[in-house]
């Protein structure tokens, strides 16, 4: 830490003890005294114009700490130098800020030990402001007073401590006024009277702020008169200063150290044990230590600082104040990377999330999709299946009805007809009447073989309609690669089918041209049968004693819709047996 940034604490709390309403901003006045004291302990010529000059714009009114640290830098602190006494300086501001927020009734402390906890406070606090000390210095501080009160250190007091002041702070910082209460409420020297915990205050603050590496009483040799006495000894990084007592009220000399200075230790020689020997650049120095141990930490601690002054390196405990700030800023500067690792790990767990979300929801969609299809796909089929068997039924119902009356209309032909062949020896002067019958049956044979040959072709375009249904419920249960090729595939079936409609419209033409010839035919024979009952009529009133020739008995024929059919009863049970297979092949395949 920079001088400049040790000045600045102490400055900032004057600053704040001036801000009495905490507003930030401090009456020109109270910064020209303030000013002039800083000047006055810190030994730099005080310029009175200086202030009024850099604040000549606001004559009357407060002055923000932001305000004032333009002047306080040029005008003071770049013109500040190591020669002034840095305990008067923090008396001043010490002394500004006390009086706001000091309450010493509370306090197991005089105000002198509240001060060099003030001081060790500015010493192991951060370089922020509002200037606060962590929990880590903190309890180094606690524990290295403890140990100069010659107590052991109880780490679970000051771990309900830090939970303690969690719970009411929320945070893990201290100001300079909690510490002060802290310390003086005795909560971590219980046990101890008044007076260790003052001597133990005293010994931190010569350490930390004084700089005072080991000090004690020893026996010192005069470079004139040769003479022991006893002298108080304080060791510095860069000197060594003796005084008359320990109240250090009377300086007696300082023993400067270089990087050329050395020590060592000496034999026993005029009654006097436990010498050593200081060479430094200017004079040497012989001493003698109470003891064989007092002796060599004095000799090692000498050594420390030559080894110091050679490597230009710090106080050990400010070098080892720089190392914790070192390794807290590198365990935030770690945390906040970790932190930001984990906010990218995190970010791209939420994006990952968000694709499998849509991932699953797009598989879902497809699934919905799918069964869909699927659904719409055995509807239609269903549909299809249904449309056809009700298609099939009405055409069977109407088949069997046109049947029915097929049969009637044969039944009364044949009766007819057998009534003309029983007449045919008995009238031969009805031969014209029996011509003309044998004609209207030669025309009907012949309708009946162009019906029976349409019959055929209907039932054989029947069978391709039923084969090419057959395959295209085959299709349909085909895998969904083949859909497009099957799609070709039923397209020219429908366009086949399509033509197989129009030849069985053409034959339904046909046939109903043919129907048309037979009523023609039927005509003929119904005027041919009028004839032959007039004929017959008249034999009977007139010939009564002959007797009819009644023709035998024949085979019933079958008759169609479309006339006499041209197969037998066996044959139609063959192609219904044909039929009906082909029906239970077609249902399992669906």
């Amino acid at each position: 830490m920079s001088l400049r940034d040790e000045l600045l604490k102490s400055i900032w709390h004057a600053f704040t003890a001036l801000d009495v309403d905490k507003s930030g901003k401090v009456s020109k006045s109270q910064l020209k005294v303030l000013s002039h004291n800083l000047c006055t302990v810190m030994r730099i010529p005080h310029d009175p114009v200086a202030l009024e000059e850099h604040f000549k714009d606001d004559d009357e009114g407060p002055v923000s700490n932001q305000g004032y640290m333009p002047y306080l830098n040029k005008f003071i602190l770049d013109k500040v130098t190591n020669n002034f006494d840095r305990q008067d300086f923090d008396r001043m501001c010490w002394t500004l800020c006390s009086r706001k927020n000091l309450d010493q009734n509370q306090l197991l402390i005089s105000n002198e030990d509240a001060f060099k906890i003030w001081c060790i406070f500015n010493f192991l606090s951060e370089d922020s402001y509002p200037p606060v000390i962590v929990t880590e210095e903190m309890e180094y501080f606690l524990r290295k007073l403890t140990e100069a009160m010659g107590g052991s250190w109880v780490e679970e007091r000051f771990e309900d401590y830090k939970l303690q002041m969690l719970s009411q702070q929320q945070q893990q910082s201290i100001s300079v006024w909690q510490v002060i209460a802290l310390v003086g409420s005795g909560h971590f020297s219980k046990g101890m009277d008044r007076q260790t915990l003052s001597m133990g205050i005293h010994e931190l603050h010569q350490e930390l702020i004084m700089d005072v590496l080991k000090q004690g009483y020893m026996l010192k040799k005069g470079h004139k008169r040769k003479n022991w006495t006893e002298r108080w000894f304080t060791l510095k990084p860069n000197s060594i200063s003796y005084y008359v007592s320990e109240d250090q009220a009377e300086k007696k000399g300082d023993i400067l150290l270089d990087e050329d200075c050395s020590v060592e230790a000496l034999p026993d020689k005029e009654g006097k044990k436990c010498l050593f020997f200081i060479r430094s650049s200017h004079k040497s120095f012989e001493i003698s230590a109470s003891d064989k141990k007092k002796k060599q930490e004095w000799i090692q601690a000498i050594q420390t600082c030559v080894s110091l002054l050679r490597a230009g390196r710090q106080a050990p405990h400010r070098e080892s104040r720089h190392k914790r700030r070192e390794l807290r800023l590198k365990q935030q500067a770690d945390q906040e990377e970790l932190r930001t690792r984990m906010k990218e790990l995190q970010t791209a767990n939420e994006a990952k999330q968000h694709e499998l979300e849509d991932m699953r929801k797009a598989l879902e969609e497809a699934a919905a999709n799918a069964a869909e299809e699927e659904r719409r796909r055995l509807q239609t089929q269903a549909d299809l299946q249904d449309r056809y068997r009700v298609d099939l039924e009405r055409e069977k119902m109407v088949r069997q009805q046109m049947e029915e009356q097929v049969a009637q209309k044969s039944t009364e032909l044949e009766q007819y007809l057998q009534r003309v062949r029983e007449m045919e020896d008995m009238y031969r002067r009805l031969e014209d009447a029996l011509e003309d019958e044998r004609r209207a049956r030669q025309d009907e044979e012949t309708v009946r073989k162009l019906q029976a040959r349409l019959l055929e072709e209907e039932s054989a375009k029947r069978a391709e309609l039923e084969e090419i249904h057959l395959r295209q419920q085959q299709a349909i249960s085909e895998t969904e690669a083949e859909k497009q090729e099957l799609q070709k595939e039923r397209l020219a079936k429908d366009n086949a089918l399509r033509d197989a409609m129009m030849q069985l419209q053409q034959l339904e033409q046909d046939r109903q041209g043919a129907l048309e010839q037979y009523q023609t035919v039927m005509k003929k024979l119904e005027d041919a049968t009028n004839n032959t009952k007039t004929w017959k009529h008249k034999v009977a009133e007139h010939e009564g004693f002959l007797r009819l020739i009644q023709p035998g008995s024949k085979a019933h024929q079958m008759i169609t819709n479309w006339g006499p059919a041209a197969f037998s009863d066996a044959e139609l049970s063959l192609r219904e047996k044909k039929w009906q297979e082909m029906k239970n092949q077609v249902t399992p395949a669906q």
